[in-house]
């Protein structure tokens, strides 16, 4: 997969090169420095702008963007579409909204999680709300939720708004953003385009891994704004792409995703409605891995999977002010989703597209919210929330396969249907010690219903049954507590946690079964318990001279088996240094990861299972920034200086692939260049 020009390469140069001569007064400014770390300016609320450059190379996916963040991590499979984990928890215990919408992958195996679906700078900004600390966002946020978001203002006066990027780094890396918006008061316009290219990366020992990406996505919205409180609009998306995976014995061919959106919002009604907000949108998406389009010729059969997902949803609140101390945001949300697949193998490439497509399973949710914030005094706060989920799932597979074989037997869950009442709430105390520095302790209780990767896809079991189709929802206690101080030049937040989670999700591979025999990865509830936190911390020395720093340690027990809990990351540390002139800057990073010594093989979740036990590592890396107008910024930097050959401890088993050194883990990239040049004008 070689460099290739696309046609947001054309347009984004013409646009650069129009640009300089008419930049206007009010021209938007773009962050100076490279960003290397996120900090928490509110309790358990991290805020980011994903359209500044950052360190490591510019993200080009949701989780490579969040791995920035202290507290995150990204469990690696190749070069593009890991799974993010905050605080050792992955999957649906983690809430990923686009845009207010949430998209399910199609991969049983995922391939495509929902943040493979995002080009960061394609949004205006990511909130990331740590815990179970809010109700509004839908369900079983029990490790926390992250909301990509656009941020639409009306035009005062009929005009213009672009911004636009290209990045080029080693591997042949290459990226292109277009986000072009103009409008009158009373309607609005938006297109927006990206793409995103590289080639197989080599890690630190100059060994290629199979990693090549190519993905690309295109957008237009256009908008009713007929006063400064009203808005309606109508959102379309199309995006698609491939990439190659050094896991396992398959790549993603295809990651058709088709989206509509319509949301209505109105503020100030009256003096008890602030604000009415409703939404509706329908997510598409069509996915296909084989053996065959990105890698050599197997030498069994040929192989293809093409699974793919319908979700439909909504959304309707209302936030209310009762009295002048106090505020209630009281709604509703919806979603479905359906799931087929067609599969197909072969002696020659097999025609899947002729197959007729077989439904597996369905999920439906209702949940009714309501969130309050009374405030107790100046300085004093009392937040909290409940909301009741309404869950129906349906089996929908006739026969399920005995392990890794071919052998199928009839479904025991086949056609049936399983209905949930789950109850989800918390409340926080918040004291402000003074303007910029607040303390914090929430309780959180998450109730969350089992995923379609812990009871359908890959066939796999429960202890005692073929099927994993009736594991128990998960019911997660949490409490959290923190300060967070934001002062003159010193900036200091602190957060810590300590969960009791019953009837945890456990998934186990290598699991040993007779009747026949086999080995296959089952699914079974545990308890346990996880605690641990961050600190983040930066220090403006004078004008141009700042250092930041941050930890973030988690830790976890298997209470059931008497073991550590699986898939935790290490101790983490990162240090910044940056100089900054406002026209200049330098920065660099180094990143330090302590050891892992506790685990649990074969032992952990949907995205993976753990190891063995890793060593520790430190990564350091530069930057540099230049802006030659108001509205231009140049950045570059070069990633793991040190060529560091190394792997995460959450990542991915390499895979056997032909023309590829086998790892056991799989490796990240070694020492990486890029180069950064943004526009943003009004």
């Amino acid at each position: 997969m070689g460099y290739r020009i696309h046609p947001l390469v054309a347009a984004m140069a013409v646009a650069f090169s129009g640009a300089m001569p008419a930049i206007a007064e009010n021209a938007a400014i773009l962050d100076t420095v490279v960003v290397t770390a996120a900090k928490m300016d509110e309790p358990l609320k991290v805020v980011t702008d994903p359209k500044a450059p950052k360190q490591p190379i510019p993200a080009h996916d949701g989780a490579d963007y969040l791995k920035t963040v202290p507290g995150f991590n990204v469990i690696r499979k190749g070069g593009t579409d890991g799974d993010p984990v905050l605080r050792g928890m992955a999957g649906s215990r983690l809430n990923i909204l686009l845009d207010g919408e949430h998209i399910l992958g199609g991969c049983g195996n995922r391939m495509d999680p929902p943040t493979a679906y995002v080009f960061p700078e394609a949004y205006d900004r990511v909130t990331i709300l740590k815990g179970p600390q809010t109700v509004l966002y839908g369900p079983g946020n029990s490790a926390g939720t992250v909301l990509f978001e656009r941020d639409i203002r009306r035009f005062q006066q009929t005009g213009y708004r672009f911004n636009g990027s290209l990045t080029a780094g080693s591997f042949g890396r290459n990226d292109q953003v277009l986000d072009a918006r103009a409008g009158t008061p009373d309607f609005y316009a938006q297109i927006n385009g990206t793409r995103s290219d590289s080639n197989n990366y080599k890690d630190g020992d100059g060994k290629t891994v199979h990693s090549a990406y190519t993905r690309w996505s295109t957008g237009a919205t256009l908008g009713w704004t007929p006063n400064d409180n009203t808005r309606l609009e109508l959102s379309v998306l199309k995006s698609d792409g491939e990439a190659a995976y050094g896991d396992r014995t398959m790549d993603g061919t295809k990651f058709d995703r088709e989206n509509v959106g319509l949301k209505f919002e109105t503020r100030k009604i009256s003096k008890l409605i602030e604000k009415i907000e409703a939404q509706v949108y329908y997510n598409y998406v069509d996915h296909v891995m084989d053996n065959y389009s990105l890698r050599s010729k197997p030498t069994g059969m040929y192989m293809v999977s093409n699974p793919d997902r319908k979700t439909t949803g909504g959304r309707l609140a209302v936030a209310l002010r009762p009295a002048d101390m106090l505020q209630v945001t009281l709604g509703a949300d919806y979603q479905r989703n359906v799931h087929t697949l067609r599969t197909a193998s072969g002696n020659s490439i097999p025609a899947y597209e002729n197959l007729a497509r077989t439904e597996d399973a369905n999920f439906t949710n209702l949940g009714l919210f309501g969130e309050a914030a009374w405030h107790l005094s100046d300085k004093q706060r009392l937040i909290g929330g409940l909301r009741t989920d309404s869950w129906e799932a349906q089996d929908q597979r006739a026969t399920l396969r005995l392990g890794s074989g071919m052998s199928t037997t009839t479904n025991p869950t086949a056609g049936q249907t399983r209905e949930s009442t789950l109850t989800s709430g918390f409340a926080r105390y918040e004291h402000d010690l003074q303007p910029g520095s607040t303390l914090y302790a929430g309780f959180g209780h998450s109730e969350r219903f089992p995923d379609y990767w812990e009871t359908i896809s890959a066939s796999k079991e429960s202890t005692n049954s073929i099927s994993a189709f009736n594991t128990k929802p998960e019911k997660t206690n949490q409490l959290d507590i923190g300060w967070v101080r934001n002062l003159g030049p010193l900036s200091f937040s602190a957060s810590g946690f300590y969960n009791e989670i019953d009837d945890y999700i456990l998934v186990q591979s290598n699991v040993a079964k007779t009747g026949p025999a086999r080995t296959v990865s089952i699914v079974r509830n545990i308890d346990a318990h996880t605690w641990g936190g961050e600190i983040g911390t930066a220090y403006q020395f004078d004008r141009n001279w700042k250092i930041d720093g941050s930890l973030a340690y988690v830790r976890g027990e298997n209470e059931t088996d008497g073991t550590p809990l699986s898939q935790i990351p290490p101790l983490e540390g990162r240090i910044g240094l940056a100089w900054n002139n406002g026209t200049w800057s330098v920065g660099s990073l180094l990143r330090l990861v302590s050891s892992q010594k506790r685990f649990d093989q074969n032992k952990g979740n949907i995205v993976g299972q753990d190891l063995g036990a890793t060593g520790g590592f430190g990564v350091f890396s530069l930057n540099a920034s230049y802006r030659p107008t108001r509205s231009v910024l140049v950045s570059a930097g070069v990633d793991n200086l040190f060529d560091k050959t190394y792997a995460e401890h959450i990542s991915r088993g390499g895979a056997s692939i032909t023309g590829y050194d086998r790892s056991f883990r799989i490796n990240e990239p070694g020492r990486t260049l890029w180069l950064k040049a943004q526009v943003s004008f009004n």
